[in-house]
């Protein structure tokens, strides 16, 4: 049976959780015999549809042109060329199925099709994309974390504070017509939909708190890729605990807030922050500036070098200040053997049991996190004991057992 999967964009214009996600997915139906292709909108000078062949599955790269994130918005409404390519697509691969990971940048009209066509389709809801024009609810006035649409007030002011010009107040009620027409639209396609998955409980349901259909949310969460075999190197001793930060460096992400905390502790206690320092430099200047001489900062690391320093890492901390739909950092870590601190928000929750194989903190709160980090220094037993109860999590093969049974639950012939 063959899956066409419909993603925003891909490998290697744009290296991504959403990308490399998709490319792992379709590598692992390919050595399971499924046929696959992807679709994706590319932005280099091309033909408006490319087609490369390959032995895991046939790339459809749909050109059309450089744009901003307001083109990126107004996508949804309507791409002539970009829809005259998923239909010659469609024609061309013949999918029994189709598997929407992103939609961003993409008009509505592509999965309209599919329902014309009668064509079965899932979605992945990666993140908060299909009810926040943002995907992260994040707001672009305070960049405090959102709930999500306030009769879509918010996403007006939202989208006014993306501007960056007060002047765009002026089109307020235009832009909350756009906001309520935009989830109008993409609430159609949730409620047609085959099926709904989501990497965690925590998303299901606030997905289905804002109105998606619940008969169709499935839970098919995330899996990782078990480390090759990674011991703990041995240091000299230095009485010191030793925390990590793998990641992003962006104020999303909280490392501020270790830092400052850090600042408050006293003893022995260490701490390596690994991560491109290049993405958000201002940003990471601050951290910088927040860091004292206890900290180290790694810069970007490869793979192995990331398992290995989780291996070595007393804790691994994830001091996210946003919904976090899984939380890909917190689920390695764990594979590699290290107890989680991290913040009690979104699917964080779900990856680590409070008291059990890690600590769960109030988000931004710079006193929990000292009072914690702190305990870690004054209880030696406190993380060995945290880590001797860490279990290794889901692994990426069993996440795919699921997905391919969800595939054949849709195709009833391939019983």
């Amino acid at each position: 049976m063959k899956v066409l999967h419909l993603v925003h964009q891909y490998l290697p214009e744009f290296v991504g959780g959403t990308e490399l996600y998709t490319q792992s997915l379709v590598q692992a139906m390919s050595q399971r015999n499924w046929q696959s292709a992807i679709f994706y909108r590319s932005y280099a000078n091309q033909p408006p549809l490319t087609t490369d062949r390959r032995a895991d599955a046939t790339l459809f790269a749909a050109a059309s042109g450089p744009f901003s994130p307001t083109h990126r918005f107004l996508a949804t409404w309507r791409n002539p060329a970009l829809h005259a390519a998923w239909l010659r697509a469609l024609d061309e691969f013949t999918p029994d199925l189709v598997h929407v990971q992103h939609l961003m940048g993409l008009p509505a009209s592509l999965i309209e099709a599919l329902i014309q066509r009668r064509i079965p389709y899932i979605i992945t809801l990666l993140d908060y994309w299909w009810l926040c024009a943002n995907a992260n609810l994040l707001t672009n006035h305070s960049h405090a974390a959102c709930d999500g649409p306030r009769a879509y007030v918010n996403c007006t002011h939202c989208a006014v504070a993306r501007s960056g010009r007060n002047s765009a107040w002026a089109a307020a009620p235009l832009l909350w017509g756009l906001m309520i027409d935009r989830s109008r639209r993409l609430h159609r396609l949730l409620d047609c939909a085959d099926m709904l998955l989501t990497p965690s409980d925590f998303v299901r349901d606030w997905y289905s708190a804002h109105g998606a259909p619940a008969r169709n949310l499935r839970v098919a969460r995330w899996g990782v890729f078990p480390p090759a075999a990674t011991a703990r190197r041995s240091r000299v001793d230095d009485g010191a605990v030793h925390l990590l930060y793998v990641g992003g460096l962006a104020p999303n992400k909280g490392v501020h807030v270790v830092l400052e905390a850090l600042r408050g502790v006293t003893g022995a206690v260490r701490m390596a922050i690994a991560g491109d320092e290049a993405t958000h430099p201002v940003y990471a200047s601050r951290l910088r500036h927040l860091a004292d001489e206890r900290v180290t900062f790694l810069g970007r690391l490869d793979r192995q070098q990331v398992w290995q320093a989780m291996a070595d890492a007393d804790a691994v901390v994830v001091p996210s200040l946003w919904h976090e739909t899984f939380c890909l950092v917190a689920h390695e870590a764990l594979a590699a053997g290290a107890p989680v601190i991290a913040s009690a928000m979104g699917a964080l929750t779900e990856a680590v049991r409070n008291g059990v194989d890690g600590l769960l903190l109030a988000p931004g709160d710079v006193e929990a996190w000292r009072r914690a980090i702190q305990r870690c220094v004054d209880e030696p037993h406190l993380l060995p004991s945290l880590r001797s109860r860490v279990v290794a999590p889901r692994t990426f093969v069993e996440h795919v057992d699921q997905v391919e049974a969800l595939y054949r639950e849709i195709l009833p012939a391939m019983r």
